[in-house]
This record gives structure tokens, sequence and C-alpha cells, in this order.
């Protein structure tokens, strides 16, 4: 049989056992069926067949981010971007914001994200005073970068009905200000309860959902694993969306959510809905919880108090047994289970939770996992190894963050998102950039991953540099691992389904500091290119 596409004269970076560099791929219907040499693969060419000439520019497994933020990155499209050139200081931001609100109905949101108060001249954040000279008579809110804290003016604590008496919810705080009034700032918990009450409709969450999609296939990701939706309306919409077609991309969906974490997880395996439930198209993921904070905030829960206050050691969400009661459950009812901890108490915390339900309850290939990882001490990654947790870092962290966390967290960063470490004892650590919290490009991942260097040229623990293959591995194969995907794809080889994509230059020849000005050209998911710039057809 002909097969449907060739792609020929290409660096082929096939990320097989051996890792393995070929000239030529063929590709039926959805299926990879042939990889070699031209000379191998040319028997696989028809009439009917398309023949792309590679040029010697690299193709590779479509990229997987092993931890995103789907829905919430696309509704961050449609507001005002805190991160968008020209937007320095807080004037400019407030001056946009009174641009929305003039052409905005009363009553209705005011939003922004992405606000750092590190990146801004001012180096504070907007006070809910600022937020109410914009306007009373719109809800304003304003995302951190981070997405663990916000701040808002008085329209929108009326309408969340946080008062100068409200109570701080578990894991969060409602700042106030040394009189007692509301400041306007919600710190992680308080913030994701708030989040309730700013919710978006069904027609712009499907929007965001096809806003999102397209930005990450024109980067080269193929498939995602969702961190956590809003709410249940969001991921039944989710699921809708690929079911109809509407996404091309493939979700692996975590039973998560950013509002009512627990409660949401609760739910959902009270519905009996459990991991691996689904298709390759959308698939249910792990089980879950929040631990701690933001890297960045910085509100993660560490051993030792942050470099920069030695009074703060962050914040916990739960004790450990309250962790357990969901998670643990969660192990014996055969999920696979994980949680969001930055901090290296939140770390030994959750790897507390997995001893226990492993030693009560032994399950063979669990693959639990632990979302970022980030202040991962040797300590710590033993007992990952161990204990077969697979852990998530965030090779891109440090090139936007690196500065700061130098400054909360000192030495520390010698071993943050440890990917070095992690590879040398074995664990097949997989990379997500949790955006919209950063950056979704996968190349900048895989340039921080290789060179780590914040953008500004410090160096970031380079200890921990990984190399090219290993970086990309991190963002194929071992992404794949972590959703128990591995036969299906994350490689390029016979059988595998044919998510590829093709890079502007041939990588393995190319300057490594230069790895961030990569573009992709084109995009394959399931067969069918659903991406393309330029590329020649034979």
């Amino acid at each position: 049989m002909n097969a449907t596409v060739v792609f020929q004269n290409g660096e082929i970076v096939t990320i097989d056992k051996e890792e393995t560099i070929c000239q030529s791929v063929a590709i039926m219907e959805n299926k990879i069926v042939a990889v070699g040499s031209n000379e191998d693969v040319s028997p696989w060419i028809g009439p009917a067949t398309k023949v792309i000439d590679l040029k010697g520019k690299s193709l590779l497994p479509g990229f997987i981010d092993a931890h995103l933020h789907f829905v919430l990155y696309g509704v961050f499209q449609m507001n005002i971007s805190c991160k968008d050139p020209g937007m320095q200081s807080l004037d400019a931001i407030l001056t946009a914001l009174q641009k929305r609100a003039d052409a905005t109905p009363r009553g209705q949101w005011i939003r922004a994200w992405g606000f750092n108060e590190a990146f801004v001249e001012e180096q504070r954040y907007p006070t809910r005073e600022e937020l109410d000279a914009v306007s009373t008579e719109h809800p304003i809110v304003i995302s951190r970068t981070c997405s663990h804290i916000g701040i808002v003016n008085s329209k929108a604590l009326e309408l969340a009905h946080i008062t100068d008496e409200s109570v701080n919810p578990p894991g969060g705080l409602i700042e106030r200000n040394e009189d007692g009034s509301l400041s306007g700032r919600l710190i992680e918990n308080a913030y994701m309860q708030f989040n309730e009450v700013s919710g978006y409709t069904n027609k712009e969450l499907e929007k965001a959902m096809l806003v999102a999609q397209q930005h990450f296939i024109e980067k080269g990701i193929t498939s995602v694993h969702d961190a956590g939706t809003f709410d249940e309306e969001s991921f039944r919409l989710m699921q809708l969306a690929s079911q109809n077609g509407d996404l091309k991309i493939r979700i692996y969906a975590m039973i998560s959510s950013l509002n009512d974490c627990k409660q949401f997880t609760l739910n959902m395996m009270k519905a009996g809905i459990v991991t691996g439930t689904g298709n390759d198209f959308f698939k249910v993921g792990p089980a879950k919880l929040f631990t701690d904070g933001s890297s960045t905030g910085p509100t993660i829960a560490t051993r030792e108090s942050y470099s920069s206050n030695p009074n703060d050691y962050g914040i916990l969400y739960y004790t450990e047994d309250e962790i357990y009661d969901v998670l643990g459950e969660a192990h014996r009812k055969g999920y696979q289970i994980t949680v969001h901890a930055q901090g290296d108490k939140a770390i030994e915390l959750y790897l507390n939770v997995v001893e226990r339900a492993i030693n009560e309850y032994p399950r063979n290939n669990h693959r639990h996992r632990i979302e970022h990882a980030g202040i991962s001490a040797s300590d710590l990654q033993e007992r990952m190894k161990n204990l077969g947790v697979i852990p998530i870092p965030n090779p891109p962290f440090p090139y936007e963050f690196g500065e700061s966390y130098i400054h909360n967290y000192g030495e520390r960063i010698h071993y943050m998102y440890p990917a070095r470490d992690f590879l040398d004892l074995g664990i097949p650590c997989a990379a997500g950039s949790d955006a919209p919290v950063t950056t979704y490009n996968p190349m900048i991942g895989i340039h921080t991953a290789v060179n780590r260097k914040v953008n500004s040229g410090t160096e970031f623990g380079r200890q921990q540099r990984v190399s090219l293959l290993e970086a990309i591995r991190m963002y194929t194969y071992n992404a794949a691992f972590a959703s128990f995907d591995e036969d299906k794809k994350g490689s390029i080889e016979v059988g595998k389904m044919a998510d590829l994509i093709v890079a502007d230059r041939a990588l393995l020849q190319m300057p490594l500091e230069n790895l961030k000005d990569v573009q992709i050209e084109m995009t394959m998911i399931d067969g069918k290119i659903v991406y393309e710039k330029s590329l020649s057809q034979v």
C-alpha cells in the first residue's frame, strides 16, 4: 500500500530508545508506517502520496505539554495582558483598564492578567482605591502572573460578599490594610474561591478553547495535560468540544479545578469517573489537589524560611491527613494521583501521602505524579525514585522568573526544577509550561532546560542543565509516559500515531544558545496537517 504522506531529506529526531536520527518517515492515514533512510522509505511512495522535502530541517514527535491550564489560557486572551509591551507601569495598566471600562456596559467584568509587581516601575501592587478610581460600576480583577493572587475593586468584593468581617478561608488570605480595611488583594485559596464569582459564559469558554488550541498548535503542541479547569461546567464543555471535533489537540484532563479543588475531585470520584476513561483525543487524568502556593508569589511552602524574609515559610492548603483522606482513597480506587507542590515542605508532605497509600494498598505501575516539584532537594528526589513518582517540572519558569527565585530562595535554586538530577536518578520527568503562568512555547522551555539562564542572561543552577535530546524527550516521550501513552505517541516509531512537527532548521546542528528562536513550520495531528507555514512539496 502507498503512504498518505512521506517526509524526505530531514533530520528525523525519533526519540526512540536508541535516539536514532534518520532521513525519512512515511504516514498511512493516522499512523507511522516506515522510518529510515530515503531509500528505506521510498517504496511507500505512490502516485497519490504527498511527498514533503524537509531540506535538512528537523522533524520531531509533536510536543506534549505535561502541565498547563487549557481553558484558563484561552479566556485570558480575551482580557487585558499586563505582559504586553508598554505595560511596565501601574499607570499604563490603569489606563488600559479605564479604556476597557469606558467601552464596556455597566456591571460587566473588566479583567486583566499576567501582572507582576516586580516588573512594573512602581514595584508594587495597585490598590483597591486605584481600581475604584477606574470604576465602581464594573467589577474589576487583575490576576497576578501566577494565577494564585488577585487584586480586585470594591464592586468585585461586593459581588463576592467579602466584607471587613470576612474570615480567611483555609489556605488563603484576604489581605487587609493597617486599619483593618480590605486592601483588595486576595491570596491563594481566597482568590481561588473568588473565581467562582467572576466566571465566564459558556460562549466565552467555547471561544477560549479554540483560541488556546490555535496558539498551542502553532508552537508544535499536539497534546496537553490540562492541570485544572474552572469548575464542572468548563470541564464538561472541554469534553464536548473534543467529542464534537472542534478540538483537534489531544487532552489528558486532570481531575482538578481552580475553584474548590477538593470538592470537585471528591465529586468526580463519587461519580466513578476514573483515570484512563476516554479515548486518544480526550482522556481523564489523575486526581489532583493543590497543596501550596506560587513560586513567584512567593507563597510556596518551604522547610526553611525564604531568603528574602526570615519569617515567611509560605502557605499550605491542607494537612497531610486532609490530603490523604482524598488522594489515599483515590489511590485505593485505582486513580493516578498528583498534587500541585512547589515548596520542599509541600513536596515532602505529598510524598508522605503517597508512601502511606502504597504501604496500605500496594499497586503496580501507578505512575503517581507531582506537578512542579519546584524545590526538590536530594532527599526528596530519592523518595520520588523509590516511590515511582513522576515529577513534572517547569523548564521555562526560570527564564521569566529566575531573578525572583534567586532573591527569594537563594542557594535552593541549585535544585529548583532539577531535571539533571531527576534524569541521572532514572526518574522520567516530563516538562510542563503551566501556561498562562509563563510562555507555552516549548522551544523556550527546551532552551532554558539546556542553557539554564534567565532571560536577562543570569545563570540559574547551571548544574541542572540537560542535553538537547534529553530536553526534547521531556516534552515528548516522557510526557507520554506520564499519561500512560508511551506506546501510542511521544516518539517517531512504526505503529505510533502520526503526531509530528517540523522545525524551521536542523536543531542538532545549531548553536544551543539560539534554541529560543526556533519556530515551528508545520504541525500534524493524527496524520492531518493542522498548521503549516511553508514547506516544499515534491
